[in-house]
């Protein structure tokens, strides 16, 4: 098996193969050109992220700048996913997330790691595990997400977090490392932000 075949199979490899390198290259000019756009080029960004991205569904917005390992080449978006700026994907191997997803400014997702081990670390030795986040869930202010993490549906992740292990359905999570606080619910209908109340009637819905 060579190095590029090793990229989606969990194992350790080498990312700076000439073969990855020469590939890689290639899609990080793409990202570039991505976050040169001007704010007003938002036909142009919509264009360059379909070129960019491995899926990209209808009505997705990516604020600049996006940093990207593969310039979003193994990333998957749902519909109408939304990121504020910084977004960052460490996407060695697959990312992929569910329709309607947010991310807060500067939420890292990251599905590559190195072994502990000091002498493979020195030799450049890589892992990628592929992280699956849900439909409808929001990810905070500064939500780090760690290789092999699965989130899942509806969803929400408290600014600040580091998520190291997989979510559930359902649930509000924060901390480091994050832990599930409690399940979303009933009261969750009736209050948006602390105690300020959700007028139904005044939305549009």
């Amino acid at each position: 098996m060579t190095e590029r075949e090793k990229i989606h199979s969990g194992g350790l490899y080498l990312p700076l193969d000439e073969s990855i390198m020469a590939e890689q290259l290639g899609y990080l000019d793409r990202l570039y050109d991505f976050n040169s756009t001007r704010p007003s080029e938002l036909d142009r960004r919509e264009a360059l992220l379909k070129e960019m991205f491995a899926e990209l569904g209808a009505g997705c917005y990516i604020e600049p700048p996006l940093y990207a390992n593969w310039g979003g080449h193994h990333v998957h978006f749902g519909h109408h996913v939304y990121a504020n700026f910084g977004l960052t994907l460490v996407d060695d191997t697959h990312i992929y997330v569910g329709d309607y997803t947010e991310f807060g400014p500067h939420v890292t997702v990251a599905t590559a790691g190195h072994p502990l081990l000091p002498e493979l670390r020195e030799k450049g030795y890589q892992y990628n595990l592929p992280v699956h986040i849900g439909r409808n869930c929001w990810l905070g202010t500064g939500v780090i997400v760690l290789p092999g993490v699965t989130i899942g549906d509806g969803t929400v992740v408290g600014a600040g977090s580091v998520v190291t292990k997989d979510l559930p359905a359902g649930v509000l999570a924060l901390g480091t490392p994050c832990r599930v606080v409690r399940t979303l619910g009933e009261r969750d209908r009736e209050v948006y932000f602390r105690d300020r109340k959700i007028d139904w009637d005044a939305l549009p819905l």
